[in-house]
């Protein structure tokens, strides 16, 4: 229990700390006219200015030259204004001016078209401006939905044409002022990924089709061995082993159990090798995987009751594969540390394809340490890993 002295204090600390960061906010006047376009392909907007060890909670990531109205500024950021309620915060070394905007604009939707290939469906939606937008995934029933800032509707309509295979339909609504949301309801219970991005001022939305064969023999599976080079990772409690060497060790043995079963699979790396994690996701966007498992092991500085293992993923439609993953590990014995959403690592922030974490078990705990340390429990739960990812195949097959 916290005792009524303390809370003030707390509190008093808190609104202390509240009121420095407000008064070292620049803010600009309403009528500022200072205007940027976002760069490079990682450029992403946080929600405010707070942040952890895996950084700022992001509302999501952008295409490049996507046009930003600036409404202040904290050190290196950028506070942006996507609606009269509603702002987000953007490193600056992510953008560029604009001085050629000339505002206020009313930026108007016309008539979409909706059509499919053999692998995507698309959307494409005409605009006279690279607007802002976030997404996010709903299940039950399945869809994807994206607000797109600054767009006002006009008198427009969807054609769909039948070769369309995974989107359902779609819908649209002005549910705010600048804030127009479009639903995509699809087929399948399963997400497998969209992709959103410009094509030259046309927003392109590219949803994914779900695999004709649910099979690991039909599938393209990205292995991410966490760490790698000068980035050590956690430190074994006794033995002193690096968890990139183990994450390594594990990463290849899901590579042999994968393929043994027909899978084609790609490495982000398969010796000690640095490679960042923005490059990492960058190259993963190339590669367009079906699924992607970053393999990684824990650490805490409790080294008597922390302990077990876990998965990890941050958009919803990709819970149920990080839950099969968590099952078959927990069969091995190891104590469960849980099933954590929402997480805010990079190598779960792709929308394109089905991606999860795996946290093997804990380096910082003398009993999870010495199994890490035993090379055929590397394989066994490599092999449990596998046997997750078809669990999963196998669910999507029943709820189809």
């Amino acid at each position: 229990m916290i005792r009524p002295t303390l809370l003030f204090l707390l509190l008093l600390l808190s609104t202390s700390i509240f009121a420095q960061i407000r008064d070292t906010i620049t803010v600009f006047p309403k009528d500022s006219s200072v205007y940027i376009r976002t760069k490079g392909p990682m450029a992403y907007l946080n929600y405010g200015l707070g942040e952890d060890r895996l950084g700022g909670a992001k509302m999501g990531y952008l295409d490049s030259l996507v046009l930003l109205k600036v409404t202040g500024k904290y050190k290196d950021q950028y506070r942006v204004r996507l609606t009269n309620s509603l702002s987000a915060w953007i490193p600056q070394n992510l953008t560029k001016r604009d001085t050629l905007v000339k505002l206020p604009v009313q930026y108007l939707t016309t008539s979409w078209r909706v059509w499919g290939d053999e692998r995507y469906d698309y959307i494409s939606i005409p605009l006279t401006e690279r607007l802002p937008y976030r997404s996010w995934q709903e299940i039950s029933p399945s869809k994807i939905v994206v607000d797109l800032f600054g767009a006002t509707a006009n008198t427009n309509w969807v054609t769909q044409l039948r070769t369309a295979k995974e989107i359902k339909h779609v819908d649209y609504e002005q549910i705010a002022d600048e804030q127009f949301r479009i639903t995509i309801y699809l087929h399948h219970g399963q997400h497998w990924g969209y992709a959103i991005g410009y094509e030259g001022r046309r927003l392109v939305i590219r949803v994914s089709h779900q695999p004709e064969k649910l099979k690991l023999n039909s599938l393209t599976i990205t292995i991410d061995a966490g760490h790698g080079g000068t980035n050590l990772g956690a430190v074994g409690l006794r033995s002193k082993q690096l968890e990139k060497d183990l994450n390594l060790s594990i990463a290849l043995h899901l590579k042999r159990e994968l393929e043994r079963k027909g899978a084609t699979v790609l490495m982000t790396r398969t010796t000690d090798t640095l490679f960042n994690n923005s490059d990492r996701v960058v190259y993963f966007r190339k590669l367009k995987p079906d699924l992607l498992i970053s393999i990684h092991n824990n650490a805490a500085g409790d080294t008597t009751k922390t302990r077990g293992t876990s998965t990890y993923y941050k958009h919803l439609g990709y819970r149920p594969l990080s839950q099969a993953v968590l099952e078959r590990l927990l069969e091995m014995g190891l104590t469960e540390y849980g099933n954590v959403g929402r997480f805010n690592f990079a190598l779960n922030s792709p929308i394109e394809y089905p991606n999860i974490l795996v946290e093997g078990a804990f380096m910082s705990h003398p009993a999870d340490e010495a199994l890490l340390l035993q090379d055929d429990f590397r394989k066994k739960m490599a092999k449990q890993i596998r046997k997750g990812v078809n669990d999963w195949l196998k669910q999507v097959k029943r709820n189809k």
